[in-house]
């Protein structure tokens, strides 16, 4: 037990709460050792050790990789999950991230209350993803790395080997002649973390040895940085930010210094669970902040969009692609939208005399509401009701025959009041976004 490695977890698991241990488990050298080293330590067992593995399915060994960290673990008596996935790899965001992405949400599925997901990235580790941080134009958070601890799924996800090398863990490895998978892509230099670690970082290594610690060092200063931020824009967050809508306050956000503005927005984002902009991205939603009233900016990128409208910023997944058609009968079901809102009656199981039809916005539609005198333009009657206007086009407008009796819930004609009463409920409608 006298182990560099074991002491390293010994030390740790005595430091940490008595929470169960889930191991994220690929079969490479880093887990193989972290898992193996955790088996041999008794306190470990005494949590529950356990591991989950992630098949990707998009390599032609990747069941037989499966496969091997089952019996690895059957070995160490340690039960292993096998989790099987599919990669998108058309959201625009690269194969890799889509791999990552569907990675974590299968084990943030998987793991259980209060359980610690260990994984076994180390030091080397993090000075890759510090660099890649900065050439990605990041700010304190981003340079601040890997945080060793943070909430994950219904547990916490923890990194306990980022004070160790990528050599010590590969020296535990090979000394106890662990079976360890080879993963061909880890050396395709295509990759921005292969080629930091096989090309960038070793030449950086031949002109300053101590470049991994000094990367390491301004890595801890960046998250201390962070870290004393944070308090002032979590303050600042919660003054901006509307509870109810979900939007932020365009121009108060605008006027937080950059350090506040960035990391406040990102936050925003991740709790609505999109994804943050790139510099270039944040400077256009910046110079859109003081646009024209009338205007309506939309910011887009991968997996998101921003609006900014009535002086606050709406933050959406972008617009799901609707055939201009569309259109089905409904007798008061439940419906669902083709932008995932849904049309019901107030009155569970109730049904129509008749089927109605429900169609989406094409154009110069028209209805004369209940009690009023005027028939109405819907662009007037969404832009006096203050519609957003990304819930517009997704608005289902409900037809008797070729007539339009009712746009969703707002606004119904006579006509159709009198289908509504016989039916002894009216309609609901959720917008999908």
């Amino acid at each position: 037990m006298s182990d560099a490695l074991h002491q390293h977890l010994h030390a740790a698991l005595a430091a940490a709460p008595p929470a169960a241990l889930c191991v994220a488990f690929s079969g490479g050298p880093d887990s193989s050792a972290l898992l193996h080293a955790l088996a041999q330590l008794p306190e470990a067992r005494a949590r529950g050790l356990r591991a989950l593995h992630v098949d990707h399915g998009m390599h032609p060994d990747s069941a037989a990789w499966a496969a091997h960290c089952e019996r690895f673990c059957a070995t160490l008596d340690v039960p292993c999950e096998v989790l099987r996935v599919q990669v998108d790899g058309d959201t625009g965001s690269g194969l890799e991230a889509a791999a990552r992405d569907a990675r974590y949400a299968a084990l943030a599925t998987q793991l259980r209350d209060g359980e610690y997901l260990l994984l076994g990235h180390h030091r080397d580790d993090q000075a890759e993803t510090v660099l890649l941080k900065l050439l990605r134009g990041a700010g304190p958070e981003g340079l601040g790395g890997m945080r060793a601890l943070r909430p994950f799924g219904r547990g916490q996800l923890w990194r306990p080997l980022l004070e160790l090398s990528r050599q010590q863990l590969r020296d535990y490895a090979e000394a106890r002649q662990l079976d360890c998978i080879d993963d061909p892509s880890n050396r395709d230099t295509r990759l921005a973390r292969n080629q930091l670690r096989h090309e960038i970082l070793p030449r950086l290594a031949q002109h300053w040895p101590q470049a991994v610690d000094s990367i390491l060092h301004s890595a801890a200063l960046c998250r201390a940085a962070a870290d004393a931020l944070q308090t002032q824009w979590l303050a600042a967050f919660d003054a901006l930010h509307d509870p109810a809508s979900g939007s932020l306050d365009a121009h108060g956000w605008l006027a937080l210094a950059p350090a506040l503005r960035e990391p406040l927005l990102d936050h925003w984002l991740h709790a609505r669970g999109l994804s943050a902009p790139t510099s270039a991205q944040r400077r256009q939603i910046e110079r859109q902040c003081g646009a024209r009233a009338g205007q309506l900016p939309c910011i887009r990128w991968t997996g998101t969009e921003l609006h900014i409208w009535k002086g606050r910023l709406w933050a959406l997944p972008p617009e799901r692609i609707v055939d201009a058609d569309w259109q089905v009968p409904w007798h008061g079901e439940p419906l669902a939208l083709p932008d995932g809102g849904e049309l019901q009656l107030t009155v569970a199981g109730t049904r129509l005399a008749g089927p109605l039809h429900v169609r989406l916005r094409r154009g110069g539609e028209r209805i004369k509401p209940d009690g009023d005198a005027h028939t109405r333009e819907l662009r007037d009657l969404f832009q006096q009701a203050h519609l957003p206007p990304w819930q517009r086009n997704a608005c289902p407008l409900l037809y008797a025959d070729d007539e339009l009796v009712a746009v969703a819930d707002r606004w119904i004609s006579t006509r159709g009041i009198a289908i509504f009463r016989r039916a002894g409920a009216l309609p609901r409608w959720r917008p999908g976004r």
